[in-house]
């Protein structure tokens, strides 16, 4: 099994990545919190890896922070939560907010992740309230003025929004309305979250 892997960033995208481990190209799925933090192309970088195996398939998912990493493995194993469903989570919610709803059982957070309903969330609170404890936050590990300069970040955040679950309408018109009230030019990582947030509203 792969648990770790160091390498030169080839490509990246809010949903996955692909590691040049040594010249060989490693595809990795990760959640927007790790994308927002990534370093720039053709640069080192190290990820936390969960190797799922399938019938069909093996995938690779990875992550800059063990938290993250710990997280996403807590929450596949409740019944009904995939790997994918997972990253949507971690995708959604930073960890320390996924750990307070949980604690707090506060499933209408809970619920504003695309793809978990109210009884996903009633189940994700009731099976790992007793196990997020022993997970620990680290620090925001991006902030925006760590981030890079990107090209098209209207079209990256949609694109984020819809691999979320989003439907794209939806995703164009709570954009519309984040840019709309911007002051200043928005970053990638901003326009996704405040996105996340119009969305969550309705």
């Amino acid at each position: 099994m792969i648990a770790f892997l160091t390498g030169r960033l080839a490509f990246k995208a809010p949903t996955h990545l692909t590691l040049d481990v040594q010249g060989v190209g490693y595809e990795v799925h990760i959640p927007l919190s790790t994308y927002y933090a990534l370093p720039n192309l053709d640069e080192v970088t190290a990820l936390n890896i969960h190797t799922h195996l399938r019938e069909d398939a093996i995938q690779l998912f990875g992550f800059l922070s063990q938290s993250e990493k710990e997280s996403f493995l807590l929450l596949t194993t409740v019944s009904g939560i995939g790997p994918k469903l997972a990253l949507s989570v971690l995708s959604s919610l930073p960890v320390t907010e996924l750990v307070h709803a949980i604690q707090t059982e506060d499933v209408e957070k809970l619920a504003t992740v695309p793809g978990i309903g109210k009884k996903s969330a009633g189940r994700i609170a009731l099976e790992l309230k007793d196990k997020v404890s022993k997970i620990q936050p680290g620090p925001d590990q991006a902030s925006a003025s760590d981030m890079p300069d990107l090209d098209g970040p209207y079209e990256d955040a949609l694109s984020a929004l819809v691999n979320l679950g989003y439907r794209p309408q939806n995703a164009r018109e709570a954009l519309k309305r984040v840019t709309k009230a911007a002051a200043s030019p928005i970053v990638l990582k901003d326009l996704i979250r405040e996105g996340l947030k119009e969305l969550a509203r309705g």
